[in-house]
């Protein structure tokens, strides 16, 4: 795998230059669908937002911290549901310190995560100040304010779970002692992305239909996905009913709704479905015409040779998470691909050992139609899935069983399952209150069934105060819950920024 990693001094230089990123960008780096003059309705900071979307995919800019090798190690290989997976002998080192719980200060992938998400948030803070410096207050302007501090508080949630206190940086860099700045406490950022995310909230629209009812620019925000995050963060920091309410406003808005089908989710039919809440973007067209690629699922496909080299391999189910599936439960082929078997196409994988893995990650599996249209492989087009609908429905139900509202909960339940079962009979039977402990219990195990390999178990089983029990045997101790901060950005910080204590 080539190593991009992009530096302190490359991101402060991408945060003075991000006025000069995606000013000729299409919409998700996408030709906006059925879209006329009259509906693109501009505001006039389209080209900054436009970027921030390219951005997010893209592995040169921001992509790797969020889709890419380094996120799919913080946000999965740390759990108990993945590993990190490609042969044995590929990136050895990642499998010590992500797997294991042996943290490096000064690998390639903390720093690439840290800076990344800051090339982000400095994107971000550049539109901002531009609308700002230009008075831009019309009613487009307003929804690219929106976008620009959804993805701010995006980045910013991502680095308070991964790494605690983290600057504070909410204004345009011009130079780079502007970015030299000390640790923010965990508050003063959750304060930042509660302004963010309720601006955001007040200004995206419920959606971007036309007048035929079609998505006119499949992905883009929406209100939606303003509250699913807030709700998010809320449930992180254990403020019930705030959460509830959230889900409750996202569920009552009648934009969404759970598929059929599972299984249909993963897809390419099922992207942008009336269960994406928001998805990152890619595409790739004919023979491999007009790219505009993820390195998400590239990063995952199987690794093999031939027919079967349909990616690098990294973060493959464990054994640990095959087991944690009721008997039966139709999720569990739909999210666990297994070598020596029929994928859900026809086709028979290969074994084990002629390929090094006995499970691969099944929500990232190139349809062999895509294969043949784009003439690659590896999925490069493969929509990033990050907040569904079934999320939604499953905090619901965690914030009202915590709120002391069980048969709520239950019922909130009881929608992911019987989507689940698909009408089988003896399958995932209804779970009916008892007691919260026994909802509580319930609803966890259904998180980590339901959104597997979608990057939240490791989060959810530290707020939970699960981790030390759960992956104690992988060498998981309190401590672990952050990552210390990158070395060469406390090298870089003019000794303004300090490491976390217990690093």
């Amino acid at each position: 795998m080539k190593r991009k990693t992009l530096l302190w001094s490359q991101w402060l230089m991408a945060i003075l230059l991000v006025g000069t990123l995606g000013a000729c960008s299409k919409f998700l780096d996408r030709k906006p669908l059925n879209a006329t003059l009259e509906d693109l309705n501009q505001g006039g900071l389209e080209g900054q937002i436009y970027g921030l979307y390219g951005a997010i995919r893209n592995g040169d800019v921001a992509g790797q911290g969020f889709g890419g090798i380094p996120w799919l190690a913080m946000n999965n290989f740390r759990s108990d549901d993945s590993e990190k997976g490609s042969s044995a002998a590929d990136g050895a080192d990642w499998g010590v310190i992500y797997d294991q719980f042996q943290y490096v200060k000064d690998h390639w992938s903390n720093t690439t995560y840290w800076d990344q998400h800051y090339v982000l948030i400095g994107q971000a803070n550049t539109a901002l100040q531009i609308a700002d410096s230009l008075k831009l207050t019309d009613a487009a302007s307003q929804i690219n304010r929106a976008e620009a501090r959804f993805f701010r508080a995006f980045a910013y949630f991502d680095l308070v779970r991964a790494f605690g206190e983290v600057p504070k940086i909410d204004f345009r860099v011009y130079s780079a002692v502007d970015a030299q700045r000390p640790k923010a406490s965990v508050a003063e950022i959750y304060a930042l992305i509660d302004a963010d995310l309720q601006f955001a909230a007040a200004n995206l629209p419920l959606n971007w239909k036309n007048a035929a009812g079609s998505s006119r620019f499949p992905g883009r925000l929406t209100k939606g996905a303003a509250q699913a995050l807030a709700a998010k963060t809320q449930l992180y920091r254990q403020n019930w009913s705030a959460a509830l309410t959230l889900c409750q406003n996202v569920i009552s808005s009648g934009e969404y709704s759970l598929t059929a089908n599972y299984d249909d989710i993963w897809k390419e039919a099922g992207e942008n479905n009336s269960e994406s809440i928001f998805e990152i973007q890619a595409s790739i067209g004919a023979n491999n015409a007009d790219n505009y690629f993820s390195w998400y699922a590239i990063a995952q496909g199987v690794r093999g040779s031939g027919d079967w080299d349909l990616g690098w391999g990294w973060n493959t189910p464990t054994q640990n998470l095959v087991d944690a599936f009721d008997a039966n439960d139709p999720r569990l082929k739909s999210t666990v691909l297994y070598s020596g078997q029929a994928d859900r196409y026809g086709k028979t994988v290969p074994s084990f050992p002629a390929i090094p893995r006995m499970y691969w990650n099944n929500k990232v599996y190139p349809e062999p139609s895509m294969q043949t249209f784009t003439a690659n492989r590896q999925g490069g087009w493969i929509n990033q899935r990050v907040i569904r609908y079934a999320d939604v429905i499953l905090m619901a139900a965690e914030a009202a069983n915590e709120s002391g509202n069980g048969t709520l909960a239950a019922n909130y339940l009881e929608q992911i399952r019987a989507r689940a079962r698909g009408g089988a009979s003896g399958v995932l039977p209804a779970i009916t209150f008892a007691n919260q402990a026994q909802m509580r219990t319930a609803i966890r195990n259904e998180r980590r069934v339901e959104l597997a390999m979608e990057g939240e178990r490791f989060f959810d089983l530290v707020r939970w105060g699960q981790a030390i029990t759960v992956l104690g045997g992988q060498g998981y101790q309190n401590k672990h819950r952050f990552y210390p901060i990158p070395q060469q950005a406390i090298d870089n910080s003019g000794g303004k920024l300090i490491q976390n204590p217990e690093w």
